[in-house]
């Protein structure tokens, strides 16, 4: 079987960061999934399952309720190997179009102190398994290390 382009990046020498993982066509729109890389793969501990499922949902219901991008988001999820999101977007996007939009994200996700919306029996198929205080920490640690300090480095993929 021919392996599929995200088997391809080098995961060795890939940095936290923002990169255009693909550009799909669907009709006439353009679909751009962008990998949101919050941990040095193979090189740092991977996000456990309660904190990736909090900022799922908080990411998700932000990114929903955007202004200008609630319309054009198709999808937010975490990536298999935990080291990261997936965040699928309607339109021809660059990374460093969206820097804007994650780190507005991402600092809503470490200030948010609330009940995790969807966290409930009716709402969500695992609700118990959310961690909101490591949301916190791993949104801010993304942040500081990451989204305040971009450069190309974290924008395209390494070769």
């Amino acid at each position: 079987m021919k392996k599929i382009p995200s088997f391809t990046v080098n995961h060795i020498t890939l940095k936290r960061g923002i990169y255009v993982s693909r550009k799909d066509s669907v009709g006439d729109e353009i679909l751009t999934t962008f990998d949101l890389r919050m941990t040095l793969p193979n090189r740092e501990p991977v996000m456990n399952t309660a904190e990736i499922h909090t900022i799922e949902h908080l990411g998700a219901t932000f990114l929903r309720n955007h202004k200008d991008y609630g319309k054009k988001t198709i999808y937010f999820g975490p990536m298999g190997c935990r080291t990261g999101f997936y965040l699928i977007l309607a339109g021809d996007y660059e990374s460093k179009d969206i820097v804007p939009l994650v780190t507005e994200m991402f600092e809503f996700i470490r200030d948010y102190q609330d009940a995790v919306p969807g966290a409930s029996p009716r709402d969500c198929g695992n609700y118990l398994d959310l961690n909101l205080n490591m949301a916190n920490y791993l949104a801010a640690r993304y942040l500081d290390e990451t989204l305040y300090h971009m450069d190309e480095s974290h924008l395209v993929y390494p070769e």
